[in-house]
């Protein structure tokens, strides 16, 4: 990190003050570090939490300090023994960004992290990839599908209709494909581009491969 670079504010927090008081004490060595009193929460950009497993209390910490901005989203690194997947989903809710193993990351790892959390890079555990994928998967198939839509806030025709856009199909032969009338494509693609706010045909595909629908 370079001395040039804007400093992030953090707040330390852990349930044994004395572990708070020794992680400060080792993140003012680091240039990209600007420490702010745990009383003083509105003032972080992030808040570093170190605990051993994570439990009630800890959640309770991370919570609390959520709520001191509430105009803003509060970013989250914690530092700690072991998190399983319903406390993970909780704490992203409040902004957490960033988990590390306690017993392995050094205080250089911390400080990276702090950084690239207040930039809102994530680092999370190996198991959250496949917690997330199965989450999202079950909102799909038990609350969007029902109503025929996409986490990418699609509809299914309207997947369909850009799926065959991609493709280079003209709208013609997209209503051919589907059994639509032609009026009925336009209007999937106009209703489209106005609700999610897309400039064009190509922009519309550009965005369904970004959030994985085609």
């Amino acid at each position: 990190m370079s001395s040039a670079e804007t400093a992030v504010t953090v707040a330390v927090i852990a349930t044994e003050p004395l572990v708070a008081l020794g992680a400060a004490a080792c993140l003012r060595a680091y240039p990209g570090i600007a420490l702010v009193p745990p009383d003083s929460l509105d003032r972080a950009a992030v808040v570093l939490v170190i605990d051993g497993q994570v439990s009630e209390k800890t959640l309770s910490v991370m919570k609390h300090a959520a709520e001191q901005a509430p105009d803003r989203e509060m970013r989250f690194v914690l530092v700690c023994d072991g998190i399983r997947e319903p406390q993970l989903l909780r704490t992203l809710g409040w902004g957490m960004v960033s988990v590390l193993p306690r017993q392995d990351a050094d205080y250089g790892q911390i400080a990276r992290a702090l950084v690239n959390a207040r930039d809102g890079r994530l680092e999370l555990p190996p198991d959250a990839g496949g917690w997330l994928e199965e989450r999202i998967r079950s909102v799909q198939r038990d609350v969007l599908a029902p109503h025929g839509l996409t986490t990418a806030g699609l509809y299914t025709r309207e997947v369909e209709v850009l799926r065959l856009l991609a493709e280079g199909i003209d709208t013609l032969e997209i209503a051919q494909q589907l059994s639509y009338s032609e009026r009925t494509v336009r209007n999937i693609i106009h209703g489209m581009l106005t609700r999610m706010k897309l400039r064009n045909r190509v922009h519309a595909v550009a965005y369904a491969l970004r959030n994985g629908v085609i």
